[in-house]
């Protein structure tokens, strides 16, 4: 009973394989290495190649018995997609697309989805909710709405059950320091606070100080990457005990400014984080946190870390990986 996880070499993915070996768990990693890691999820069989190979797909399935999937692997910078949206469309969604009939045509029938809470755009309300309305606000935002809805139209037809994960933003690393984010990739903000600290990029631009919230500064909810892993582990077991097509934020449910996570950074770490209050982002939602209340009820899930354990494990990867 082996899980496939595409993407496993990436930031979330990876701390999702350690917490499945962890649990005796076996696992076959499937990730390009275009943004991943081939040493980021030691331990785990790693096959290099796309999703949308079908025939590897198979080929996969078939030789580690795999009997369920997790799918991280996708393209993910906002603005990249806005410019260049013909390739997130035929790598995100024509790749998932394959992927899904790849897996579905070798009888695997449990899929769980890594989608963002970027499908609800500019929410009316928040915290948000599952059932607010979908507004994507970017082609990439697009992709995991129509992953999403394809999902939803293959366990109509085919029997295929998954968990889409709408979750927030991840951030932190492992505790132990053994594996984390690659800045070098990230649009998140903490890895960039990190990276300035460090000296390793200038000041970091704080975008708008005239947001209506307490402190000017725009509001989002901040996630440990192992909370996000232990989700994905739990979704697992809901399908596998014959839970239906879901989908759920996974978020703390808690709201964090932009200024709230620098002066936990400063008071975490010591150190002044280097910075410039300019205009603000055009399309950079006010406030935008979960209710986690549905993934709390159907998984059993909760988060464990707050901010300052976030920022702290974020900074002992960062401080110790500084040329990475």
């Amino acid at each position: 009973m082996t899980v496939l996880v595409t993407g496993g070499a990436g930031y979330i993915g990876s701390h999702t394989v350690r917490l499945l070996r962890s649990q005796g768990r076996d696992v076959v990693v499937l990730d390009t290495l275009e943004f991943g890691h081939k040493d980021a999820a030691p331990g785990a069989p790693l096959v290099i190649g796309d999703i949308g190979d079908i025939e590897l797909v198979r080929r996969l399935v078939k030789d580690h018995g795999v009997t369920s999937c997790i799918h991280f692997a996708a393209l993910k910078a906002v603005g990249e997609s806005m410019q260049q949206p013909d390739r997130y469309f035929a790598n995100n969604v024509a790749g998932s697309q394959r992927l899904i009939e790849a897996l579905h045509t070798s009888d695997v029938r449990n899929i769980v989805f890594s989608s963002s809470c970027s499908v609800y755009g500019t929410p009316e309300h928040v915290p948000v909710k599952e059932d607010a309305p979908l507004h994507p606000e970017s082609v990439y935002a697009e992709t995991k709405r129509i992953i999403e809805a394809m999902l939803g139209w293959y366990d109509r037809t085919l029997g295929v059950t998954s968990v889409s994960l709408r979750y927030f933003n991840a951030a932190g690393a492992a505790p132990d320091g053994s594996i984390g984010e690659d800045w070098n990739f990230s649009q998140n903000l903490i890895p960039h606070t990190m990276k300035a600290m460090l000296g390793k990029r200038p000041p970091l631009d704080v975008y708008g100080t005239d947001y209506p919230t307490p402190d000017g500064t725009a509001i989002r909810d901040y996630i440990h990457v192992d909370d996000l892993a232990d989700a994905h582990v739990k979704a697992l077991d809901h399908l596998a005990g014959g839970g239906s097509t879901v989908a759920l934020n996974v978020g703390t449910g808690v709201g964090t400014s932009v200024q709230e996570v620098i002066d936990a950074t400063e008071r975490v770490t010591g150190r002044e984080v280097p910075r410039v209050y300019v205009g603000r982002r055009p399309g950079d939602p006010v406030a935008l946190f979960s209710n986690n209340d549905l993934v709390r009820s159907t998984l059993g899930w909760e988060p464990t870390q707050q901010l300052d354990e976030i920022i702290a494990t974020a900074w002992q990867w960062h401080s110790t990986h500084v040329d990475q």
